[in-house]
């Protein structure tokens, strides 16, 4: 027995079991904290979804306010033109009903005058009262139409008020409206402008050691030197590799940028002054074009979708550095890019 315990004393400790153990629950973790991160992810699209949908009926709301506001604009300008024509006619009405009122009285005052003449007369009074009779007849048949009138005028009054009531409402909530839809695109920008600092950050980092990138506000300046030959559009190798960074980095970031976020990545070329003697190219327009559409091929070559990039040519016309010494020249030939919106 003493033997035998020399013997597992010699051996050691065995350690091989408890390093198992602590690997097992290593990988136990990072597999709970996978499946917390595709739950955000899953929730998180959701999330967007739901906002794209109540956008969309926001929009539909504002067209179909807007279609009921017209409406109601034609209608209470119909209602104002009929209580313009009813207010010239009940004038009209007024006059005609003074006028006969008048005739009536003054044919009374003959029918009253005629009874002290001769009997010879009698016949032209009783004619003179029965025209007097029939214009007081037709005087309250005027009165009568005009109470018509009124009303009638009573009534177009408080539709027209409730008409525009309608459209105060109207106002308002389209007014309500617009406001959220502006309250949601600015939530859309923001959210753009974050994601253009994460690809800003994460470029800056892989060529944070390159004096030759410079960073000019939200923008990075490439020399043309690194990606093209003098009076060149093909890519040298250097160049491809630099723009292999680049892909990988807006490949990472566009993941995360939800489809509705209209997003490109410019691409923008830029020559010196000096003008272009012989060669394929006839001008500094053509040769900044060129190597901004031959760095754009690239890039749809390593994946990047063709409708997320931009590609636009500035010849000598946007130099940065004023003057014609080698260094100016140097550093307005360049090639720009920026993560923007459509």
């Amino acid at each position: 027995m003493a033997l035998s315990r020399s013997r597992r004393g010699e051996r050691g400790i065995d350690y091989w079991p408890g390093f198992v153990d602590a690997l097992s629950t290593f990988l136990l973790a990072i597999i709970f904290m996978l499946s917390v991160f595709m739950l955000a992810q899953y929730f998180l699209s959701r999330e967007i979804v739901g906002k794209d949908d109540a956008m969309a009926r926001l929009n539909r709301q504002i067209a179909e306010l807007s279609d009921l506001l017209q409406l109601e604009r034609g209608q209470r300008q119909g209602l104002q033109d009929n209580l313009a024509a009813i207010s010239a006619t009940l004038g009209t009405t007024e006059q005609e009903r003074r006028r006969l009122q008048s005739q009536a009285e003054e044919a009374q005052s003959q029918a009253g005058s005629a009874t002290n003449r001769a009997l010879a007369l009698e016949g032209e009074a009783t004619a003179q009262r029965r025209a007097a009779e029939a214009a007081l007849a037709q005087v309250e048949l005027l009165n009568q139409q005009i109470a018509a009138l009124r009303r009638q005028f009573a009534a177009l009054e408080n539709a027209l008020a409730a008409s525009e009531a309608r459209d105060r409402d109207s106002q308002t909530r389209i007014s309500d409206l617009g406001r959220r839809l502006n309250l949601a695109l600015a939530q859309r920008v923001q959210e753009l402008s974050r994601y253009r600092s994460e690809f800003f950050g994460r470029l800056r980092e892989i060529l944070a050691e390159r004096p030759d990138v410079r960073v000019v506000g939200d923008r990075f300046v490439f020399g043309s030197e690194v990606f093209f030959a003098s009076s060149q559009a093909v890519l040298e190798p250097g160049g491809r590799a630099e723009l292999d960074k680049l892909a990988d980095a807006l490949t990472q970031v566009a993941r995360d940028i939800p489809q509705d976020i209209p997003w490109v990545l410019r691409i923008d070329g830029h020559t010196d002054a000096r003008p272009i003697s012989g060669g394929r190219f006839a001008s500094n327009w053509d040769l900044s074009a060129a190597r901004a559409i031959a760095v754009v091929q690239y890039l749809i070559g390593k994946g990047i979708p063709p409708q997320r990039l931009m590609a636009a040519g500035f010849g000598e016309f946007q130099p940065i550095e004023p003057g014609d010494s080698p260094e100016a020249l140097a550093r307005n030939r360049r090639i720009e890019v920026r993560l923007t919106d459509r």
